[in-house]
Order: C-alpha cells, then structure tokens, then sequence
C-alpha cells in the first residue's frame, strides 16, 4: 500500500530504513499534475530499484510569476492513484511550510548554479533554477543514496541538476530519461492542457522545427544552418512566438563555434502559444546523416 510522507525527518528515516534492509531507493521528484511523462519515469525507476518513490511538491520557489503558481494544476489525489498504479513504494507530499518555512519571504539561503542558470528559460524566468536547485538539494539530501530520475523533456533543468549534484556531492546518480511524446510529436507537459484545439495544432510547430534543426546538423550543414531551419520552421506558424532556437554543448548549454564529425549537440527550442510558454529538445550527431 503507498505510504504517503508529509515531513522530511519522517522521510529520512524511511529511507534510511530501507537501505538498512538492503534495498536500492530511485526517486521522481515531481510538482503532481502527473501525465504519462511522469508515469514513465515512476515506472522505470520501479523497474530499475527496489524501492521506487516520489515527492509530490508544488515548489513556490520556482515561480516567478505568481500567477503562474495561482494557475499550477493541483490534484494529490489523483497524483497519488498515478504513483501507486506505476509501483511507488512512497510519496512524500510535504506542506510549503515544511520544505520553505520563511515563505513568503525570501529563503536566506540560496543554491545557485552558475552558467547554466542564466541562458534560455533562466534568462526568461529570472530564479528559476535557484529555486529549482534549492528543493532537489533539500529532497535529495533528505533522501540519501538514491538514483534521481530526470526527463530530458527540460534538458536545461536536467542540466542544472546534474552540475549541482556533482559540485555538492550529493549522493545520488542522476538517471536520464528520455521525452515522452504524443503520436503526433508533441512532448508531453502539464501545460498542453491549457491549449485549444487550434494553440495544440499550432505547438506541433516546435517539434518540427527541431527535426529541421536535426536534420540539418546530421547532413553537416552546421550550427548556423541548424538555427536558421529551426527559425524557418517555427515562423511558418503565425500562432507560435518563438523565444529561442538553439544548438549547445549538452554539458555546458553553450553554443558550439564549429561542429567536428561525430559532435553531440542538443538542439533547444521554447516558444509562447496562446499565451503558454512551451520547451521541447533533441539530440542530434554532426554528419550523422547516411
């Protein structure tokens, strides 16, 4: 039966007793709203451990707009049937109070990443990934040795993650995973929701957009040529607002001078629809083409 955790300390000690018994801990950290994405990563890490678990917090931290927390969908009970039917042992659900006790004021102390929080959606959003830096540090220190599994649906937050674990030595092993999309390409998000019928036709802009990025860094044609196509792409639909099109060095999300045969890149795009911002990503191998 899924046990369900509202405070750190009562966390701790189950996972500490759970590898007192000698059992492997993989951990989705989510925000609920849970769609197939999620399930994916709840699943796998069932799969891959022998205890799976979840938290389940809408991090205030994150937003920088605070209509946008007003707006974040919230259903824990629902969230809880999806953990419990992909095989999670336990959820922590914990109160605001219990992860941030100065909210609303400021946190007096603050992780930050530095480099990979300013560019793209840090540069957008403004203490983003210091608040998205914050919350992973806390869970996963509450947690221990564990295995974290991240979607690449946000390969920047993956990103940020990764570097965070590695400079403060946290004990978990980052597990990547990869985007879950709709038949029609669309990577899954709890935004999708809010978009009609015409704002979700339009957002399939953006994944083909990338595969023209794609496309053309696997024929060699180079960064530039990559940037060009994906902006083409994503102007040829009017109701798309393009923010960002862009092709980095998976570890640094800086963009590349040149590419030599067989370089790694991913390819980030983000645009506004209907008044939603949308992130997508893929990866692409220069002169990967036959």
């Amino acid at each position: 039966m899924l046990e369900v955790v509202s405070t750190l300390a009562q966390w701790r000690g189950l996972t500490e007793s759970l590898r007192a018994e000698g059992r492997s801990v993989g951990l989705t950290m989510t925000m609920g709203a849970l769609h197939a994405g999620h399930t994916a990563l709840l699943e796998r890490a069932a799969r891959e451990c022998d205890a799976s678990l979840a938290s389940i917090f809408v991090n205030p931290l994150q937003f920088n707009d605070p209509s946008d927390l007003e707006r974040y969908p919230v259903d824990l009970e629902a969230d809880l049937g999806v953990c419990e039917r992909s095989g999670v042992r336990a959820v922590l659900a914990p109160p605001v109070a219990e992860v941030w006790p100065d909210w609303p004021a400021p946190t007096p102390t603050v992780v930050h990443v530095t480099g990979l929080t300013e560019v793209f959606e840090g540069a957008h959003r403004p203490g983003h990934f210091d608040g998205v830096a914050g919350v992973v540090a806390k869970v996963a220190i509450a947690t221990g040795e564990c295995r974290g599994y991240f979607g690449e649906k946000d390969f920047q937050q993956l990103s940020v993650v990764r570097q965070l674990v590695g400079d403060l030595g946290i004990p978990m092993t980052v597990v990547a995973c990869e985007t879950v999309r709709e038949a029609d390409g669309l990577a899954l998000s709890s935004r999708n929701v809010r978009l009609t019928d015409t704002g979700r036709a339009a957002a399939l802009s953006l994944s083909r957009a990338l595969r023209a990025g794609r496309d053309a860094i696997e024929r060699g044609d180079g960064v530039l040529a990559a940037h060009a196509a994906m902006a083409r792409v994503a102007a040829e639909e009017p109701e798309v607002e393009l923010a960002y099109a862009a092709a980095v060095e998976p570890a640094t999300l800086r963009v590349p001078a040149s590419l030599a045969p067989g370089a790694v890149v991913r390819l980030l795009i983000a645009g506004t629809v209907e008044g939603i911002r949308l992130i997508d990503n893929v990866e692409a191998v220069a002169g990967a083409a036959p």
